[in-house]
């Protein structure tokens, strides 16, 4: 063991003692309070599952984790032990993961635009390697980070296919500039990055991507540079709803990888994995604590509620289309959206048919506390709580830009075949089938996270108004 997760970080969870039921005790001791705070369930056995499957799917590839994601303690901590590194934007994101003792040089200070003394925090800390896409940023680091190692990062306009929101990078006809300004300045290029995000994983774009990438590996090479480190960025999807499974996507990168950086040719290969690790792994759940119902004017109608939620919940999305869950890649950031979320009624029966056209609100004084318009709800009350799965990207992060509210507490859990695995692997795949068959399957040791709790999914198919 690293030492970096003890028991003592998690609740065990016994093989037939479920996340779901961990989520229903701690609803109903908060029901018997006053104070009702938002709060999440963070199953970390869902992690290491994602984990082990990452290094399966991608054997050549080291996944470094965006702290911005999710750097909640228990995450962090979890895949430290795992031997993930980690993705920080600034300051506090390095800070965060270097408190827990992971070494510098599992650090990635991935963000392409950086304050000078983060710059200089980094340096004074040991953390080295670092991206950049303009002469203004070689030249901040040159002077106050000489010793960084730089991945040169190229963008969405080098790579046709690419989704146009990439908007940080380098084009190719650029790259041969950069790479000879930072020779001039002393600054060491050992690599490149490339992020295409979640909407960019396909086929074609990710064999532009690293083609793009090996022409300028090539030009790194010519000029004198040691080009040994290729980023392929992030973008994995965290749900199995989504366009194109996880290991279709790895497969391309596999491809990919193999004709233009084959194996043994010296170039290690790094991913920002985030909302693949996390998304599935957290649920939510906050209460209501105002109701108001809306006479419509039409004859006839039943009317509308309109249902406060308690803090924290993320700020103002788009308007919502009809239920289907959308892509996950089309969910913004830490929006709950309400295709996911259940109804738990505490000491009454779970509410049924009529349901209502509803409206989801955030807590007072938000300039945009508007969740949701026009969802088909049952009929709510004070003190009943919303459910949202999948729940564990960017969510937490997001909650914490909602002003004094209390941040949501958040309970890790973990099954015992899962914590098993942790110490067994240490982050390692299982290799014969004798190891595979030593892990427990999701029904029978909890990993699971239950996707309802009182058997009421909410979906609306004609409830938009």
């Amino acid at each position: 063991m690293n030492g970096y997760l003890n028991e003592s970080n998690f609740l065990m969870v016994e093989e037939g003692f479920t996340t779901r039921d961990l989520l229903e005790n701690l609803l109903g001791e908060l029901c018997q309070e006053s104070d009702q705070q938002a709060f999440f369930v963070a199953d970390l056995g869902d992690i290491v599952k994602k984990h082990l499957r990452f290094l399966k799917a991608l054997p050549r590839v080291k996944p470094y984790f965006p702290v911005k994601c999710n750097g909640s303690e228990g995450v962090i901590r979890l895949l430290a032990e795992l031997g993930a590194g980690f993705a920080c934007a600034n300051k506090a994101e390095i800070t965060r993961v270097q408190g827990i003792g992971v070494p510098a040089d599992r650090i990635f200070y991935s963000s392409p635009c950086k304050q000078v003394a983060h710059i200089r925090y980094a340096a004074s800390h040991g953390v080295r390697l670092m991206a950049f896409d303009n002469e203004v940023e070689l030249s901040k680091v040159a002077r106050s980070h000489p010793r960084a190692r730089m991945l040169l990062g190229i963008t969405a306009e080098s790579i046709p296919s690419a989704h146009p929101s990439m908007t940080f990078g380098t084009t190719l006809k650029s790259c041969r500039h950069l790479l000879e300004a930072a020779k001039e300045q002393a600054v060491e290029v050992v690599g490149i990055s490339f992020h295409l995000g979640s909407r960019g994983l396909e086929p074609q774009g990710l064999a532009q991507a690293v083609a793009a990438a090996q022409l300028v590996f090539d030009m790194g090479t010519e000029l004198g540079h040691r080009m040994h480190l290729l980023d392929i960025g992030g973008g994995f999807p965290g749900t199995q709803d989504t366009r194109a499974p996880f290991e279709e996507i790895a497969a391309v990168i596999n491809s990919a990888l193999d004709l233009y950086f084959p194996d043994g040719c010296g170039v290690d290969i790094v991913a920002r994995p985030g909302r693949y690790y996390v998304t599935s792994a957290f649920t939510l759940a906050v209460s209501i604590t105002a109701l108001e119902e809306i006479p419509l004017e039409q004859p006839g109608s039943d009317g509308g509620w309109d249902s406060r939620m308690g803090p924290p919940v993320s700020p103002s999305p788009p308007e919502p289309s009809p239920c289907s869950p959308p892509p996950e890649e089309d969910v913004p950031l830490g929006y709950p959206h309400p295709c996911a979320c259940s109804v738990f009624a505490p000491q009454r029966p779970c509410p049924e048919r009529p349901w209502h056209s509803s409206s989801l609100r955030g807590p007072p004084g938000q300039a945009e506390d508007r969740i949701a318009e026009g969802l088909q709800l049952p009929q709510l009350h004070v003190g009943d709580w919303l459910v949202f799965g999948n729940m564990g990207a960017y969510s937490i992060a997001t909650s914490s830009l909602l002003g004094p509210a209390p941040q949501p507490q958040v309970t890790y859990a973990m099954s015992r075949m899962a914590w098993k695995a942790v110490q067994l692997f240490q982050g390692k795949p299982p290799q014969t089938e004798d190891d595979r068959e030593s892990l427990c399957t999701p029904l029978s040791c909890g990993w699971e996270m239950a996707e309802t709790l009182c058997v009421t999914p909410v979906f609306a198919p004609a409830g938009i108004i």
